[in-house]
């Protein structure tokens, strides 16, 4: 045994459990804890602008790096506070991050002690574990206990909150014994695999429904094997696009109110089964159940128990791993295809391709002020296969959904269900830390961008480069759509013209507000605006072009037309198509047409 700081021993679990990267910032009430970050030099660190930025960050870097867990760090009271928009998100996506705050003494937590707040109180609804440490003898246990309960069951995030007194007392820990706690997934028996593939079998038009919980088991593989296998179709989630590659002859798109293909609603529609893994049924991609459950039977498998039957009762539910259920899936409907038991599904995907091929949304508009369509079509273009894609709400990350191309797993980092404002831009920083050679796109409106653009300057210092898309309609585009059903357009505009900027032959135009060029160069990073599509795909180019030259973040702000309204409905079978419907196929490039070298 050896004689030690709690800290010392806390960062040392840190570093046998496998975390490599930290975000925060330090302060009087967790500068302990950094100083053991410092001694022991086995986490690096990123300095954040502000303390949501580093949850984001935490999260962004989890999403990307398969198997390290992001970690975020801040001192007492607002720091903590701040981190919970984070926890929130990573929590609702199943998402692993820990976070360590610094506290008031033990003795004073009552007392209203300067910044000292109940944070375990606050944290606990979203996350596994919210604890404040009051024993010096108990942090070594508590940080054992939120790695294991951060990759038990349905993943998510866990808080310590370590009072300072606690911080520096001494404790006796052997890093040599330790041992991380054992890893608890539950796995989908041969029975009850079997039993899914009979009903399966049983089908007529059976579709697969492939959850984020395939890509946080890192089993993306068996899924597209167990398609081909029973030649199936596969629709992505949202959370779980990229589970298949797009351009893949069992990719049946996206089916959903918003972030939707017209031919993967109108697949789901026509479907009379469905096998459900790792999904979990969210609104915007159900609609209503009636008409999302009317006509098809349904398997649902899910790490979370409780999550089976939590938004409608399946016909069969199976708590298991994703990974887990899969391996099972594979092997029997191998078995059962070798011995030519299972049905023939040939016509059924052929009339799933048929869709897939002729039922587009129109993408390519010449108009100035630019369309928002225009620009993921050059976007598909220019970033090719291997892009990186980070979004967090609004209309451009719906119409990013609707237009833009994913071909690996997480290569689609969004925040699904919480969707913060701000999210994209220190997301997209972790990303670029977890993989610092990708091509790392983030993609924003202007008001996304302006929430937390302050972390820009970490870009630049940290030298953490990524192309950010920026479209700007000086609008919060999607509350303005929503208030169409009040007959108003009230509090949602960003424009003004700006005292600051002036007009010249081929700049800006007035009147879209705040000046994001001077405000990006100011932060230490690049930016390009774009007014005319057809310089939208040169702006992109060059864009990868300086961020590999200059190791920072690029900003491409283009502008769009103020009121743009992108496809969305109340149902999958009622969305409403307010643009143009592609005409033929050379409207609407196939996924091989759009790459380039």
């Amino acid at each position: 045994m050896t004689r030690m700081r709690t800290v010392d021993a806390a960062v040392r679990i840190l570093e046998i459990e496998g975390a490599t990267q930290a975000f925060g910032l330090p302060g009087a009430a967790i500068n302990p804890f950094y100083s053991a970050m410092r001694a022991h030099g086995g986490i690096k660190h990123i300095l954040a602008r502000h303390v949501e930025g580093a949850s984001h960050m935490a999260e962004g870097f989890t999403r990307a790096a398969a198997g390290n867990i992001g970690v975020c760090i801040g001192t007492s009271g607002p720091a903590g506070t701040d981190m919970i928009t984070g926890l929130y998100s990573a929590s609702a996506d199943s998402i692993p991050i820990l976070a360590i705050t610094g506290q008031a003494p033990v003795a004073k937590l009552h007392k209203e002690d300067f910044q000292a707040v109940d944070i375990t109180a606050i944290a606990a609804p979203v996350t596994k574990m919210a604890m404040t440490v009051l024993e010096p003898g108990q942090v070594p246990g508590a940080f054992a206990q939120a790695f294991h309960l951060m990759r038990s069951g349905r993943p998510g995030p866990v808080l310590i909150d370590l009072p300072i007194d606690v911080q520096l007392a001494e404790i006796d820990f052997d890093p040599d014994s330790y041992q991380p706690l054992p890893v608890y997934k539950p796995a989908a028996t041969r029975a009850q695999a079997a039993k899914a593939i009979d009903m399966l079998a049983s089908s007529e038009r059976p579709l697969i429904v492939a959850g984020g919980g395939i890509i946080n088991a890192d089993a993306s593989d068996l899924l597209v094997e167990l398609a081909e296998v029973l030649g199936v179709p596969v629709v992505p989630t949202l959370m779980g696009w990229g589970t298949i590659p797009d351009d893949h002859r069992l990719a049946a798109g996206m089916v959903g109110l918003q972030t939707a293909h017209r031919y993967g609603n109108a697949t789901m529609l026509e479907s009379d089964f469905v096998l459900g893994i790792g999904n979990r049924w969210a609104n915007r991609h159900t609609g209503g159940l009636d008409t999302y459950r009317s006509g098809r039977r349904f398997v649902h498998v899910d790490i979370e128990p409780t999550q089976i039957g939590r938004v409608f009762a399946p016909d069969f539910g199976i708590v298991s791993d994703a990974k887990a259920a899969l391996e099972q899936f594979v092997a029997i409907a191998k078995e059962r295809r070798a011995a030519d038991t299972l049905p023939d599904w040939r016509g059924w995907v052929e009339d799933c391709r048929l869709r897939k091929e002729t039922m587009h949304r129109k993408t390519h508009f010449d108009d100035v002020p630019i369309k928002p369509q225009r620009v993921y079509e050059e976007m598909n273009r220019v970033f090719g296969r291997d892009a990186r894609y980070v979004s967090a709400i609004g209309l451009s990350q719906i119409a990013g959904g609707q237009f833009l191309q994913v071909f690996k797993p997480r290569n689609w980092i969004n925040c699904g269900q919480a969707g913060p404002l701000g999210w994209t831009v220190p997301a997209a920083l972790g990303v670029a830390a977890a993989d610092p050679d990708a091509t790392v796109v983030g993609l924003s409106g202007d008001y996304d961008f302006q929430f937390l653009i302050e972390e820009l300057a970490v870009g630049a210092q940290f030298n953490l480069p990524y192309v950010h898309v920026l479209v700007n309609n000086s609008y919060l585009g999607l509350i303005r759509q929503a208030q169409r059903n009040f007959d108003m357009d009230y509090c949602v505009s960003l424009a003004f013209d700006n005292i600051n900027s002036q007009e010249t032959d081929g700049d800006v135009p007035k009147g879209y507000g705040v000046d994001h060029l001077r405000v990006v160069e100011g932060l230490g990073c690049k930016a390009i605006q774009v007014v005319e599509p057809q310089d939208i795909a040169p702006s992109l180019a060059r864009a990868q072009q300086l961020a590999r030259e200059h190791k920072v973040p690029v900003v491409v702000e283009v502008f769009l037309e103020k009121i743009t309204n992108i496809a969305m409905g109340t149902e999958i079978d009622n969305v409403v198509e307010f643009n143009d419907l592609a005409e033929s196929l050379a409207d609407a490039p196939t996924a091989a047409a759009l790459l380039v070298d």
